[in-house]
């Protein structure tokens, strides 16, 4: 049975990063403007707040599930700002695909690389399985061409796992992954991206024109393409069902970050949040506030249940997507509410409250859309085919 009641240890873990979020805070505003500086890996003040190592200290058996109890961490530190953390954790996503699909020697050899993760190419996007980048088996080496483009931490990571195709005509089942290394000739970063949101946050274009890496370079190893299936290409994609539901908790807690701001100057105008009673007899504003509260928690609820899945080794592509839908539309809809209830100074750059609404966007775009997070869903609620979805 699952219980995401949380105990006093997990309390003091949330509360405890949540006092660090307050002080990054203070830096957010300075790095959403002056995008082309990155934050620093650890702020000054780190010296006076315990790590997070130092925090989970004491926890039990009877303490949240540490896979749920992730999310939460997620959602507290973001609760501060997207891009600035107390303690910059290293790595990227291309950290998380080396762990869900490498070799337990190339997981050793690489671990301690920052590694981002590209996939989109100018046309392709939301569909990965239309890679066109090429990999080419010539002797003991492949040799890359092609282009990728929004790359996350794609100028800050010392390396990228990149997606290409061994053969075009075999669709799914020809993609692999491969790790790139900076400083490979013919690996070349072209630009960073200016964004609206997540500005702080390096997003980069690169090309590849025959870069040669080592055979063993393809993650996994696994060099066939398979005739009737796509296993190497379902291969990569358990990253997904690993990272899409922090990627739903890290919109969360901006979310509860708009929500905490707003109650406040709502309590400062003299209207208090009361619960217990009918929504019928409550304002106007108190009953939109209390169903963005609503909706909030129940996008918690499905990120919870896909991380315990996660933390159980139980399937969780479905959860996966679910949560990953369900919040990248509930933090729009809440931090624009949030501006809407709030006016004037819901967009006033006096407050973080227009930026976070413009930072929650981006956990609806990447690692899946939330149109494509529908489609999954449909195929695996409706036993619909891909070709029937199209």
């Amino acid at each position: 049975m699952i219980n995401f009641e949380l105990s006093e240890n997990d309390r003091k873990v949330i509360e405890g990063l949540r006092a660090q979020a307050l002080v990054a805070r203070q830096y957010a505003r300075y790095y959403d403007e002056n995008e082309h500086e990155f934050p620093p890996d650890e702020l000054e003040e780190a010296k006076n707040f315990p790590s997070l190592s130092e925090l989970l200290e004491g926890r039990t058996d009877q303490d949240t599930p540490i896979s749920v109890l992730g999310m939460l961490i997620v959602a507290a530190q973001t609760w501060g700002d997207y891009s600035v953390r107390m303690r910059r954790e290293r790595g990227g996503l291309g950290n998380a695909a080396l762990r869900a699909a490498g070799t337990p020697e190339q997981i050793e050899k690489w671990q301690g690389l920052i590694l981002a993760m590209a996939i989109t190419e100018p046309g392709c996007g939301s569909d990965p399985s239309m890679v066109q980048m090429s990999a080419v088996l010539d002797g003991d080496e492949w040799v890359l061409n092609g282009e990728k483009i929004f790359v996350t931490t794609g100028c800050r990571a010392d390396g990228v796992i990149v997606w290409a195709t061994l053969d075009k005509s075999a669709g799914r089942a020809g993609i692999k992954s491969f790790l790139v290394e900076k400083g490979t000739p013919g690996f070349v970063v072209t630009h960073k991206e200016k964004k609206l949101g997540i500005r702080a946050d390096d997003t980069a274009a690169y090309v590849f024109k025959d870069c040669r890496i080592p055979r063993e370079n393809l993650i996994g190893l696994q060099e066939e393409i398979p005739k009737h299936s796509s296993g190497g290409f379902r291969n990569v994609m358990k990253t997904f069902n690993m990272t899409r539901p922090g990627v739903a908790a890290i919109g969360i807690g901006m979310a509860e970050a708009a929500l905490d701001f707003t109650r406040d100057h709502l309590r400062d105008a003299g209207i208090e949040i009361e619960y217990g009673g009918g929504i019928h007899g409550a304002s106007a504003v108190v009953e939109r506030f209390r169903r963005l509260e609503a909706l909030c928690e129940a996008a918690q609820l499905t990120i919870w249940r896909a991380a315990w899945l996660s933390g159980e080794g139980q399937p969780n592509n479905m959860e996966a997507s679910v949560c990953k839908a369900k919040a990248g539309a509930a933090v729009r809809e809440i931090t624009q509410g949030c501006i809407e209830i709030l006016g004037p100074m819901g967009v006033s750059r006096d407050h973080l409250l227009e930026k976070w609404f413009r930072d929650v966007r981006i956990t609806d775009i990447y690692e899946g859309t939330g149109e494509i997070q529908r489609m999954i869903i449909a195929r695996g609620l409706f036993d619909y085919t891909r070709a029937e979805l199209n």
